[in-house]
């Protein structure tokens, strides 16, 4: 890094990833700013610039051993730096470069998690936290608690006849503890200090009304008349219930949403599909069993245009997945439990062939090779209509 890149930081001022600190600042707020840094997408602090953007230079000759330490003595897990010292004007400053956190959550050793936000780091809320445990496979969400329920919650109809098919014992031959402690051995219970409560995919997959305790379950449908969202809205609906029900309501609404254009081979006419079923199938099971459900009040949104379906799922990628990956069949199960029983009730398999069954499916189809993207809190799947 040379004197004209910081002059060019400072000139666009602090932001998402750029933090500027003078010398004097304690070792304790320096933590925080790193920590901060690696539980987000990592950034530079700038030592020996003030918040308005002066050159006030440092002069500690010790000052990259100083960095060292806060890093390896007040930051947990520890964070490597890459420090550099550069002059500028005729004084000294540091620019300290902290990477994108590959072991988050971090935090201080006042046990206080930090994230970045704009131009300000804040302490991470309660759901926030939970998203950086999940994203590196410490803690998968669908298997957390839900308090104030109960087994009351469950449909055990539904219960029963998973257990009958695919464990081959009938769950009311057990007597009510039996039957409890089987269901908290899958998951789909868990005992906490206050009772025995159900757990997020439990009701995801089994509860009567999982949207009563989850309003963030289900999906927003809209189809427009045009290319943009701004254009004429023709159908919306909102789906909610059993994640199951939900992808087979959806694939109703879609194709009932969906021309059937003909075209003509020989002497007969032929029907044909602007998107394959499996593809579709493939795109809202995966939604719906991969999105982020702790992100609370946000549904998976599938908006329908003229040339395109769009699935938005909330969440962004977990850490050690990227599009790249997803495209030749590398993936990371987000929701295991949802994983798991949907494999058994045949709605998907665990091979990671989603992603690439449906850009494959569609190259074959003559349509626009699917674009993946991050968009904010959201990954989105775009589909593209098949030209007749």
């Amino acid at each position: 890094m040379d004197e004209r890149s910081i002059l060019d930081m400072i000139s666009n001022g602090e932001n998402l990833y750029v933090e500027f600190k003078e010398e004097s600042i304690r070792a304790k707020e320096l933590a925080e700013e790193f920590v901060a840094f690696a539980n987000s997408e990592g950034g530079i602090v700038l030592i020996g610039v003030d918040d308005n953007g002066d050159i006030k230079g440092i002069e500690n000759s010790k000052i990259e051993e100083t960095i060292m330490n806060i890093c390896r003595n007040n930051c947990i897990p520890h964070i490597i730096p890459v420090f550099e010292e550069v002059k500028v004007g005729g004084k000294k400053v540091a620019a300290v470069s902290i990477p994108k956190g590959l072991n988050k959550p971090y935090y201080t050793v006042d046990h206080k998690y930090y994230i970045r936000v704009g131009t300000t780091k804040r302490i991470a809320s309660r759901e926030e936290l939970l998203r950086l445990f999940e994203g590196t496979g410490n803690l998968h969400f669908d298997i957390s608690p839900v308090e104030g329920t109960t087994i009351k919650d469950l449909n055990v109809d539904i219960i029963r006849d998973y257990f009958m098919k695919y464990n081959t014992f009938d769950l009311f031959e057990e007597n009510s503890e039996s039957t409890r402690r089987i269901l908290i051995n899958a998951d789909i219970l868990k005992e906490v200090e206050t009772g025995t409560v159900c757990t997020v995919g439990g009701l995801l997959i089994f509860g009567k009304e999982p949207e009563r305790y989850l309003p963030q379950n289900g999906v927003s449908f809209a189809h427009f008349k045009g290319n943009e969202i701004t254009d004429e809205l023709i159908d919306k609906k909102v789906i909610t219930g059993r994640i199951q029900d939900i992808a087979d309501q959806l694939m109703v609404i879609i194709r009932n949403n969906m021309r059937t254009p003909s075209i003509i081979n020989g002497l007969r006419r032929e029907e044909k599909e602007e998107y394959p079923i499996i593809v579709l199938r493939e795109a809202i099971v995966n939604s719906l069993v991969h999105r982020n459900y702790s992100i609370s009040g946000s549904k998976i949104r599938v908006f329908m245009f003229d040339d395109r379906i769009e699935f938005r799922s909330p969440g962004r990628l977990p850490n050690t997945v990227t599009i790249e990956k997803m495209k030749i069949g590398v993936s990371y199960a987000r929701n295991p439990f949802l994983v798991k029983y949907m494999e058994n009730m045949r709605y998907i398999d665990q091979l990671g062939r989603g992603i690439p069954m449906i850009i494959k499916n569609m190259k074959e189809s003559g349509a626009k090779e699917p674009l993946l993207m991050e968009q904010g809190e959201e990954f989105i799947l775009t589909i593209f209509k098949i030209k007749v």
